[in-house]
């Protein structure tokens, strides 16, 4: 007796293609595995039998097979409208069984995987009738009245771990062959696959330009239902390092130059293109025309996609991004990592494979074109010289973003056709009240540190509401060195974060960079050095800040190399846009060896955006706040394929989803606020801070922090 074989079913209606692409799936399996083909309509016992097909199928072929044993069957002549002779299906590594029915109910408990191919009915049934129309055509109506039936007490669909969209274009078996891929109980056998997605060959432009970001964005990915734009707008930064140990705007100006230097520019377009979601302990993966779901927790699929580095770094090329996976993992990831599990309106995480992206160097001057080696990479390589050559032209006669924004204010904001009119989750009251129970939760012992956050939302409607512009307004309003631009379908995040809040480097280097202590800007440059005087010299704001690198120092410990952790900078002022802020610089390096995707989850969600301890103090949160954070909290940035990453906390961050409804488009947009709570916390103050924290985005869509 053979071993136990893979068996991956193939269903779907007919006329969806699922004889196509189960015999070209099996083709290219056979590239590194022995595969065997079965097909139900040779089973089916007439025009009247699919319910007793299947039932022949589990009971003769998936039975034995399952088994690792041969299986015997009865096929039926379809010219005879009888019995026909009998068959055997031998064992392989890999069996495939198509045809509808195939991964019904009775049969679902032997499979090991199972693809949904559909298609939309016009086409289902003209491709049917083209390949057996002589046949079939009489019969379409009675064997569809099956299918309904079928289906109707067995939802197949929903128990698939693949869905295809087949259109018949010949992308379908490559499509649904890269999903597979991404299915653990597959990975045994998928090893020469799973090789073959890591052995990718990156190929690489430079060219002396600094064109304009929002212009080339535009021009290559404008058009994109999934693009990403990590945009580093404070530019153009000051080349090379901080010197000496004085403070003030030049030292600002240098440490904000290592941060701001680079801007990576994306979408999942091409060969390599993907996109995932991960919401209530599913990972969606969607490569081309497929879907996988992939059962488990997030940062578990995140191992298995990025933990191993695949790309080497191209030479010259001093960026750490070498393509790979960009987006936001959401607050409510936590659960994860010992907190408790809130639903969120947004996915609790949202990524696309980059398989090509355009990175402006702002320090050198410079535009890296990267693309994996595929038969498309020419074409998009050619399309994206061109594309930086014409937004050349447009950057020769503009100013840096921001550079023109007054400190304290300024007209910068975007035109709506009417200002959204936010509401607050909690009045003044109600938000003083849950300080006053947060400082109630320290006194006990229960926290040292709480976090609190609000929400302002709004509901407009969707015509006339581009967030491209809205974009464009707020990282003119507020540059920052983690903004960022992310368009998923119905969803976009517009951020001006400031705040790293993880680097792996690739060489294994880690660094957090936290924010704790904030102030608002003034026009007047008096009244704007006393702001950054009084939160320098704050005791308060101090003691936040501290017990923040503490917790973090023990989050970096748990995959660092020991003896590496060290706090390069405390407390010290860096000014913005619209507001200074309190910054610590904690760095370590990452135990060889050590799992990457587990060292992001030891940190996350970011310290400075929980308190300490953070498990008990995301508890307390949980009960406070009572409503999921979704985007906001979370981190934003890129795993890439050479093992680094870098993510931003997601703060300062716009997040808008637009809904079609009946009759109607609508759009929400969401704006998270917060700030530390201590137990000498001012509960005007802390009120006050929010307002300030809010203001960045509120002014510029011509909007007022809802009334008190």
């Amino acid at each position: 007796m053979t071993p136990a074989p893979v068996i991956i079913a193939i269903d779907g209606r007919s006329g969806a293609g699922k004889t196509t692409l189960a015999i070209e799936l099996a083709a290219r399996l056979r590239n590194h595995h022995k595969v065997a083909l079965f097909h139900l309509e040779d089973i089916y016992p007439g025009w009247n039998g699919l319910a007793a097909g299947i039932e022949r199928y589990v009971s003769t072929v998936l039975a034995p097979l399952s088994k690792g044993e041969p299986a015997t069957w009865i096929s039926w002549n379809w010219e005879r409208h009888y019995d026909g002779d009998a068959r055997v299906t031998l064992p392989a590594e890999i069996v495939i069984v198509e045809g509808v029915g195939a991964a019904a109910a009775a049969a679902r408990p032997l499979l090991d995987a199972v693809i949904w191919a559909d298609s939309p009915d016009d086409e289902r049934r003209t491709r049917a009738l083209a390949r057996d129309g002589h046949t079939y055509e009489p019969y379409w109506d009675q064997w569809a009245a099956q299918e309904a039936e079928l289906l109707a007490s067995d939802d197949v669909r929903s128990h698939a771990d693949i869905r295809v969209l087949n259109r018949a274009d010949d992308s379908a078996p490559a499509d649904a062959l890269q999903a597979l891929t991404y299915l653990p109980a597959l990975a045994a056998v998928l090893v020469p696959e799973l090789s073959a997605r890591r052995g990718l060959r990156l190929l690489s432009e430079r060219i002396n330009a600094r064109p304009d970001a929002p212009a080339m964005f535009q021009s290559l990915f404008g058009a994109s239902g999934n693009a990403v734009w990590l945009d580093s707008s404070l530019v153009p930064p000051v080349p090379g390092p901080p010197q000496g140990k004085h403070s003030g705007p030049d030292r600002d100006a240098a440490i904000a130059a290592e941060r701001s230097r680079f801007s990576i520019l994306a979408d999942d377009g091409g060969t390599f293109g993907q996109f995932v979601r991960h919401g209530s302990g599913t990972t969606t993966v969607t490569t081309g025309c497929a879907s996988a779901d992939v059962p488990g927790t997030f940062f578990r699929w995140l191992e298995t996609a990025w933990g191993q580095p695949t790309v080497a770094r191209p030479e010259g090329y001093s960026c750490d991004f070498t393509l790979g996976w960009l987006g936001y993992l959401g607050y409510e990831l936590k659960r994860e990592t010992g907190g408790s599990d809130v639903p969120a309106e947004t996915p609790d995480a949202a990524l696309i494979f980059a398989g090509r992206a355009v990175v402006l160097d702002h320090a050198e001057g410079t535009v890296w074109l990267l693309a994996l080696d595929a038969p498309d990479a020419a074409g998009w390589l050619a399309r994206a010289r061109n594309s930086v050559e014409a937004a050349g032209a447009g950057a020769a006669g503009a100013g840096a973003a921001g550079t023109d924004v007054p400190a304290g204010g300024g007209s910068t904001a975007v035109e709506l056709l009417a200002a959204p009119a936010f509401d607050c989750r909690d009045t003044e009251t109600d938000y003083k009240s849950k300080i006053a129970e947060a400082q109630h939760e320290i006194a006990e012992g229960n926290s040292y540190e709480v976090c609190l956050t609000t929400a302002l939302t709004a509901e407009v409607a969707a015509d006339g509401l581009d967030s491209w512009p809205i974009y464009l307004a707020l990282r003119k309003r507020n540059p920052a060195p983690f903004a960022s631009y992310l368009r998923f379908g119905g969803l976009t995040v517009a951020s001006t974060s400031p705040e790293r809040f993880l680097r792996i480097a690739s060489d294994g280097g880690m660094r957090a960079e936290p924010i704790k202590g904030t102030r608002r800007r003034a026009a007047d440059p008096e009244t704007d050095a006393a702001l950054r005087h009084d939160l320098a010299t704050s005791l308060k704001d101090r003691a936040e800040n501290i017990m923040i690198v503490d917790l973090l120092r023990n989050d970096l410990s748990h995959f660092a190399e020991p003896g590496s952790v060290t706090v390069s900078r405390l407390c010290e002022i860096e000014s913005y846009a619209t507001v200074h802020q309190l910054v610590s610089t904690i760095d370590a390096h990452l135990l060889p060896g050590a799992p990457r995707a587990e060292a992001v989850a030891a940190c996350f969600p970011a310290g400075s955006m929980t308190g300490a301890p953070k498990i008990s103090t995301m508890a307390i949160l949980d009960r406070l706040e009572d409503a999921p954070r979704g985007v906001y909290s979370g981190a934003i940035g890129y795993f890439s394929l050479n093992g680094a990453t870098d993510l931003a906390v997601a703060i300062r961050t716009l997040v808008i989803q637009t809904r079609d409804e009946p009759g109607s488009a609508t759009a929400t947009l969401s704006l998270g606020v917060g700030g530390a709570i201590t137990a000498d916390s001012d509960a005007q103050d802390e009120y006050e801070e929010i307002r300030t924290k809010a203001f960045g985005v509120l002014s510029t869509l011509g909007s007022e922090f809802p009334a008190r």
